[in-house]
């Protein structure tokens, strides 16, 4: 009953202006991803799953898997997924409404931020037309962003964060990127690490979460290489004065042993799941690792009676053949299929987001240690008597120091290696 009393206050001040005004009479607890950050910092030991929402039955079947699990939970998307030229039927516009919708359909309370994932700025056309688009996010009911300039040099980085900045509600969550996540190669370093926070901590800006190139790929992930722990915990060490919490993106080629200890040995508190869930959703057989598993033939293994039927997945390999797909191509899918996967019987669409349920609940009690981190999401809300929270710690750096001439004088002397050239997005 306490939850629920909470529940209800949270409802009155906990929903960021642009949830309450586009939703005025839900029920559904959509938060700023401040509130889910501060939730697992304060249990210790936990992330938050953010569900990469490519289909709808993975949103529902994630929302269903933190609600059994009482944890805080992100919904998001990347801009390769759900931008202008994205590859799925949820985008960056329509993702809010989704899991407003599903939350209010299927009773929902534990609190959940919508959340804009890599949102990249590659080059100076993006940074301009960012100025634009990011506002138009907010204003279709985001309530958290990740600004990933990491596909620039460092002091470009920096700078695409502070020209964005304005035009990102204070009350919001916000992730920065150094190192652009494709695999082994490079590798971020402390120092780049340090530099961007810094630079953003001189100029008032406290972002709640940084992603690194840790080793780990996006998509299917056919070693186990993965993630670099002891890297991981190292840069964490390094950040701690500005209180920046960790997000892992990748960790679909990542076993459960590992993500246990990112989870105990650094500050992680965001684990992006995507291509799992996308696979699991399908129907397909995934190990531990959350990677789809190949037949003999290199083909994926189809779980009879699980996810699609039997006859849409003959007509999704077929449509990928037609194409001249190779497996890593699959999430390309989405968007063709997300109108015939919503007209199969009611019971396939059920089993779709079971499967999706199961997997992530696990991953949520087993793996993440998120149980129980609703009603800590509710506490931190109630505690600021506001859908803001304000940042974890105040300026540190003197903004004399990091001016632009200085910021790119001070890039200069970081050993940076960007590892090598090519499309490394979701």
């Amino acid at each position: 009953m306490a939850y629920a009393e909470d529940f209800e206050k949270a409802l009155q001040v906990g929903r960021p202006p642009n949830v309450r005004e586009l939703f005025p009479n839900s029920r559904a607890l959509l938060v700023s991803g401040k509130a889910v950050d501060r939730a697992m910092r304060a249990k210790g030991d936990a992330i938050a799953m953010a569900a990469n929402g490519r289909n709808s039955f993975v949103i529902r079947g994630a929302l269903r898997a933190a609600q059994r699990a009482n944890a805080a939970l992100i919904i998001e998307i990347a801009k390769s997924e759900g931008g202008q030229k994205a590859y799925c039927a949820v985008n960056y516009w329509n993702m809010a409404r989704i899991v407003d919708s599903l939350c209010n359909e299927m009773g929902i309370t534990i609190p959940v931020a919508v959340h804009a994932d890599h949102y990249g700025i590659k080059n100076d056309q993006d940074l301009e037309q960012a100025m634009t688009e990011i506002p138009s996010l907010f204003e279709a009911g985001i309530t958290s962003i990740a600004i990933d300039a990491s596909h620039q040099p460092n002091d470009k980085n920096l700078l695409a964060n502070l020209a964005v900045n304005p035009h990102i509600p204070s009350w919001a969550g916000l992730e920065t990127e150094i190192g652009e996540i494709k695999g082994k190669e490079g590798l971020s370093t402390p120092d780049e690490a340090l530099y961007l926070i810094q630079g953003l901590n001189a100029h008032g800006i406290a972002a709640d979460w940084i992603a690194l190139n840790n080793g780990t790929t996006h998509g299917i992930e056919a070693s186990d290489a993965g993630i670099q722990v002891d890297l991981t915990a190292e840069i964490h060490k390094v950040l701690e004065p500005y209180h920046v919490s960790g997000a892992q993106h990748g960790t679909s080629g990542n076993n459960s042993d590992r993500l246990r200890e990112i989870a105990a040995r650094t500050h992680t508190t965001k684990a992006n799941v995507a291509t799992a869930l996308q696979m699991i959703s399908w129907g397909l057989e995934v190990n531990d690792y959350g990677n789809a598993q190949l037949d003999a033939d290199g083909g994926f293994i189809k779980v009879e009676g699980e996810g699609v039927t039997e006859e849409m997945w003959a007509q999704i390999v077929a449509f990928a053949d037609e194409k001249g797909w190779k497996k890593g191509d699959y999430k390309n899918l989405n968007l063709p299929f997300e109108n015939r996967l919503l007209a199969q019987p009611a019971a396939v669409r059920e089993r779709m987001a079971k499967r999706v349920e199961d997997f992530a609940y696990k991953m949520m009690t087993e793996v993440f240690n998120a149980q129980d981190t609703a009603p800590l999401a509710v506490a931190a809300i109630l505690e600021a008597g506001s859908c803001d929270l304000g940042p974890k710690v105040g300026r540190i750096e003197d903004p004399a120091e990091w001016t632009e001439e200085k910021i790119v004088a001070r890039a200069a002397t970081l050993d940076s290696d960007k590892g090598a050239a090519g499309d490394f997005d979701d």
